[in-house]
């Protein structure tokens, strides 16, 4: 048997622990702070039929385009393993009639994209979202964007950017659209091959190019609101300052517009340092979806779990260096330096101080950048002239500024006797 019949398919994993309890801890305070804002939890099928997909999330998106994992079943139905969340929620809701009008439900799954694998994505990966059922208000937008916040916060990431938008009414992002295609149509040939094929099939898509050419194209358009009806710019600036009212920093970022077609109004993306380039955690926003004769309203967002545990990883891995950096590092220069440095590097250790030396008898840059390297806040430095006087140079990594103290003196600084 080939040695690779034993991995996983590419893109996907394997979660064992103890990687696997930090998920349980995850989805453990997912369900408890859901709850407390009054959602209950849905478990809706992994495989739909794949036009559920491609009405609600629009037929000229990339996820329908290029990523869906769709086949035809023994039925001869063409049937997708889901690509998000909401659109399988929102059919649940729209076959349950009006008992269903205001429903809050939750999920927690793995959904699936043929994406290319890179850091951050894969091809089976994991969300934890809310769907908010209901007509269009600013409060219940503000609600779901401060659950998410919070919910993060509890996982221990506070600080998150929340960056919100709106898209508008569908009336206005005709008017939008046309205004994208004056601006941009004379600059085709400047687009790169993806956004020129937006132009005609999906202009909004645009917006969200990561292209640095498309990028520098798209920062010279105008606000979009510019050309939005007071309803929708009403609308948007009620969510603002719900959100200034709980203390939320609020950073609007004209050309977010999220990636599907059924976005009206607010939308808005989360995004943590510590992931990188991929900085994406999270994004949600008001969407409206109809089923046959039923229109259904909601808010909603989806937090991609993998990108959680990297972010508390990285999180963890930068407090665990904070926490294991020396206190003091010494730099000897000359034997005689290095022989007694080594007699006060046990007796720091022994009164409980973290301190480090980097030993075969190397220069002064490569201690001191051993020493920067390591985290240490203070350094140690003893040459010939201080060993022949008993005398200890104390640098302060961080301030920057050296003191020359006698023995007495450093111990009493270290609290070393």
């Amino acid at each position: 048997m080939a040695q690779n019949a034993f991995q996983p398919l590419q893109g996907m994993s394997d979660l064992t622990d103890p990687e696997l309890g930090v998920w349980r801890r995850i989805e453990g305070k997912a369900r408890e702070v859901f709850a407390r804002y009054g959602f209950d939890e849905i478990r809706a099928p992994i495989l739909e039929r794949a036009d559920l997909f491609e009405r609600s999330l629009g037929e000229t998106t990339d996820v329908v385009t290029k990523e869906m994992y769709s086949f035809t079943d023994r039925g001869d139905r063409r049937v997708t393993l889901r690509p998000e969340g909401t659109a399988g929620v929102v059919r649940y809701v729209a076959g349950r009639g009006p008992e269903a009008q205001d429903a809050r439900l939750y999920y927690i799954g793995p959904m699936f994209r043929a994406e290319k694998p890179q850091a951050g994505r894969k091809r089976q990966f994991h969300q934890i979202g809310v769907e908010a059922i209901g007509p269009p208000d600013p409060y219940a937008d503000a609600e779901c964007i401060a659950l998410q916040m919070r919910l993060l916060a509890e996982w221990g990431l506070s600080d998150c950017a929340l960056q919100v938008n709106t898209r508008g009414l569908p009336e206005d992002q005709r008017a939008v659209s046309q205004v994208l295609r004056e601006r941009l149509g004379p600059r085709q040939a400047q687009l790169c091959e993806d956004c020129t094929r937006r132009l005609d099939m999906n202009i909004y898509r645009v917006l969200d190019c990561k292209q640095e050419r498309c990028r520098e194209i798209v920062a010279e358009l105008p606000p979009l609101t510019e050309f939005m009806c007071e309803p929708s710019r009403a609308h948007f600036a009620q969510v603002r300052a719900a959100l200034e009212q709980i203390g939320l920093p609020v950073n609007v970022t004209p050309k977010l517009v999220r990636g599907f077609d059924y976005y009206v109004h607010t939308v808005w993306e989360i995004t943590h340092g510590a992931l990188g380039a991929q900085d994406a955690l999270s994004g949600g926003g008001r969407y409206t979806l109809r089923f046959g004769q039923k229109q259904i309203e909601g808010v909603g967002f989806a937090i991609g779990v993998e990108r959680v545990v990297a972010a508390l990883q990285t999180k963890a891995a930068q407090a665990e260096s904070c926490a294991q950096a020396p206190e003091l590092w010494l730099v000897s220069l000359g034997k005689e330096a290095i022989r007694q440095n080594f007699a006060l590097l046990e007796q720091v250790r022994a009164n409980g101080l973290r301190c480090g030396m980097l030993f075969g008898g190397r220069g002064m840059k490569a201690q001191m950048r051993a020493a920067n390297k390591s985290g240490a806040t203070r350094v140690v430095i003893r040459g010939p002239d201080e060993i022949e006087k008993d005398l200890f140079i104390l640098k302060d990594m961080q301030g920057g500024g050296q003191r020359t103290l006698s023995r007495q003196q450093l111990e009493n600084e270290l609290d070393v006797n």
